[in-house]
This record gives structure tokens, sequence and C-alpha cells, in this order.
């Protein structure tokens, strides 16, 4: 006789945590469904980069010499590859700042449009085909890049974003319609559309668990169900 009243106060709250986690439930199964319909190498643009052939660094290159007088600098990293011809020396200082050497320990200038136009077209499938081409400052990138990068938005005529570094020389990331709405998606997944990046705040984490408990007194509830159509 006693199991009787505490199965009906489960089934009572289990309504009520139906109410207040329902839609919750619905929208993360709806978003998970969007994210997983397509490859994730798909969404990151990454079908469209080019397949170039890597070139190593020429046997005579001299590393030691590329490097410039950074007195009063700090200098957080050092890398020496090869972009298009030529053996390119990035210093990344611990301030954020960018800067490119060639192999004698010139200073390259920062990219231009029409450079990043060519390295666009060279390297992305598609990017002879563009729409139009922006400069964007380290401190008001576009949202769906969220870097703080100087960089030139090389906008394609299918909507593909293409992200090139103006420092780096290189193409830094490939934002497609498809990432968009991804990225959106995403930002519902995790309750969080203004950074798209917190996926552990107080909201997402209480109806996670009122979620949760709802699942488990649906699992309680089942062996009532059980039962009754026993004693039927």
């Amino acid at each position: 006789m006693a199991r009787t009243p505490i199965m009906q106060r489960f089934a009572k709250w289990h309504i009520w945590l139906g109410w207040l986690v329902g839609v919750p439930i619905l929208m993360w199964t709806v978003t998970g469904l969007i994210m997983v319909i397509k490859p994730i190498e798909e969404v990151r643009g990454n079908h469209l980069r080019a397949d170039i052939e890597e070139r190593a660094l020429p046997p005579e290159t001299n590393i030691a010499i590329t490097l410039p007088d950074t007195t009063g600098r700090a200098v957080k990293s050092v890398a020496t590859a090869m972009q298009g011809v030529r053996a390119i020396t990035t210093l990344t200082y611990t301030d954020g700042a960018i800067e490119r050497y060639s192999e004698d320990g010139r200073k390259l200038a920062p990219l231009t449009d029409v450079e990043a136009r060519l390295l666009v077209a060279e390297q992305i499938v598609g990017g002879d085909k563009v729409a139009s081409v922006t400069a964007f400052d380290a401190g008001a990138v576009p949202f769906d890049f969220r870097r703080p990068v100087d960089v030139w938005q090389v906008a394609l005529e299918d909507g593909t974003h293409v992200y090139v570094g103006q420092h780096t020389g290189t193409i830094e990331s490939v934002r497609t319609r498809w990432w968009r709405v991804f990225d959106f998606v995403w930002g519902l997944h995790i309750m969080d559309l203004q950074t798209r990046e917190d996926t552990s705040h107080p909201i997402l984490i209480l109806f996670a668990v009122l979620g949760v408990l709802g699942s488990l007194l649906g699992c309680i509830l089942m062996f009532r169900r059980r039962k009754a159509r026993v004693t039927a």
C-alpha cells in the first residue's frame, strides 16, 4: 500500500519536470542532430583547402641570420617555414605581435589585399571567385573568426569567408555558410549565444541536472506501468 503514493508522487514530479526541461531536451536533441549531419572536416572547410605539395626548407637555409635585433622585446616563439617559394621566419612576441622576416633578415610588410586574394586563389577551391576583401584589426574581428589577429576577410561568392593573417601570411581559418549555422546551433546547444564558448555555466548545469532527474523518474515509473500490466 505504501508504494502507490510514492509512485504517484514520482509521477507528478515527472510531469512537472517534463514541463521544465521538455523544451531544452528537444533543443539539445535537434541541435545535436544538426551538428552531426555533416562531417566536422567539412564544417571546418577542410574540403575547400587545395591539395598543395609541401615544400621543404632548402639545405642552404641559414636560420640563424634570420633573427633580427629584438632588444627590449620578449620573443615567445620563432618558426621558419616555406611560404610559396621563400623561406620565411615568423617571430611571435609575448604581447601577441607577429613579424615576418626573409632569409636575409629583412622585415616583411603585412600582406596587402592583392596578396591575400592571390593566396586564397591558390590554396582554396573556388578561391578565385571573390566577392569582397576587407581588413580587420585584431581588436575588431568578425564574430565568425573570434581570434585577436589582424586579418583580411576574403569573402567568396558562395558565402565562404577565408581569413588570411596580415602578419602571418597564411590562411588562418575558413568559415563556410554551414560553419556559421553550426556555430549558431552550437551556441543553442550549450545555451551560450553570446560567446559560444562557455560549456560550464549555472543555467546549463541546472537544466542538465533537471533533465537527469526527469529521466531517472521516467525509468522508475516504467516499473509501475509494468506491474500494472502484469496485474491486469
